[in-house]
């Protein structure tokens, strides 16, 4: 059975209690405030423009009608690499392991560098800011995959929102069932694009870009959209997203990977105008539009990644990615 609720906006952004309120991504007025219990479906409705927002099998779809066939090929093409690629499982081992161990054994070294990040992440940013704001922190997890993320989050005792523009249950935000057990209460989940959040402003204390930055078509519209979203005060933090030192360099291996999931795939992936990677001169960009001040971290990813730019430069290769985690403190 399907809830159905008319709700007209109202003017405060937050209610007392640290909940989230959902915002219409088509009007921009307020829809409701996020349910905590993730059971059941329901509808919310917008009574200013009529836009109805959805939970399925625990999901909440904002993901615009006029935007799906924008993202359709994307979302095709993407599911298809990450299956072939062997990203999944049926286990709720398999993702409670996770970014710590990767029992399936198909992308051990990537899961590595997510668990390096991560634990740069809490040991040194999420353990700070929980010091300065004196509780948990409302967290929103940008690009959240499987919720792997959120649910570390959620087991620090902090408030994450999951969202992704993948709904399915072995890589998308469906497979966050399988935490749910490990929970008080599941984390809400929500399909959506980083450009049109269905929150209202102010509402989060920390956005982080989880291996989803480079996605962003426009990097300016997509900064805006999170410092609406966060608190001032508040944090943006990009992780996992590719660094080269210059335009060419990034590039070229646009180029190189797109030739590579021709061979492989039949179709190069490319579809979307994502930006692919940073530059200096692109985080300088974002920092003059909004007056930002971006704080770069380096994990220890080991000797091996270190190695990497001097391997290349041996070889005649072109520069080797790098990633670091880039920080952000919001002003208004």
């Amino acid at each position: 059975m399907m809830v159905t609720t008319h709700l007209r906006s109202i003017s405060c952004s937050a209610t007392e209690d640290g909940e989230i309120r959902l915002q219409c991504p088509r009007c921009h007025g307020q829809i409701g405030v996020l349910p905590h219990t993730s059971k059941g479906d329901m509808m919310l409705v917008c009574s200013d423009c009529c836009l109805k927002l959805s939970r399925e099998q625990g999901i909440w779809r904002a993901l615009l009608p006029e935007r799906v066939s924008h993202f359709s090929r994307f979302i095709k093409d993407y599911e298809f690499i990450r299956s072939a690629e062997g990203r999944g499982s049926i286990s709720a081992d398999y993702y409670l392991a996770l970014p710590y161990r990767d029992l399936s054994g198909n992308n051990s070294q990537q899961w590595t560098m997510r668990a390096r990040t991560f634990h740069y992440i809490e040991q040194n940013i999420l353990h700070n800011l929980r010091i300065e704001n004196q509780r948990p922190l409302q967290i929103l997890d940008l690009g959240a995959g499987n919720g792997w993320m959120s649910y570390r989050l959620a087991l620090a005792g902090h408030a994450p929102v999951a969202v992704d523009l993948l709904t399915n249950d072995r890589d998308g935000v469906g497979a966050a069932i399988h935490y749910r057990k490990q929970l008080a209460a599941l984390f809400p989940r929500l399909q959506a694009e980083l450009d049109v959040l269905p929150f209202t402003d102010d509402s989060f204390d920390l956005v982080i870009y989880n291996a989803s930055f480079h996605y962003s078509e426009d990097y300016e519209k997509t900064i805006a959209e999170a410092l609406r979203c966060t608190r001032t005060g508040g944090t943006i933090l990009i992780a996992d997203t590719p660094w080269y030192s210059n335009e060419a360099s990034g590039r070229q291996m646009v180029i190189e990977r797109r030739r590579t999931f021709t061979q492989r795939y039949g179709f190069p992936s490319d579809g979307l105008g994502s930006l692919e990677f940073l530059t200096d001169e692109r985080l300088r960009r974002i920092e003059t539009c909004f007056s930002l001040r971006w704080q770069a971290h380096t994990p220890n990813y080991g000797m091996r990644w270190l190695m990497r730019p001097l391997l290349a430069n041996m070889l005649g290769r072109r520069e080797p990615s790098q990633f670091r985690i880039y920080t952000a403190r919001v002003k208004k």
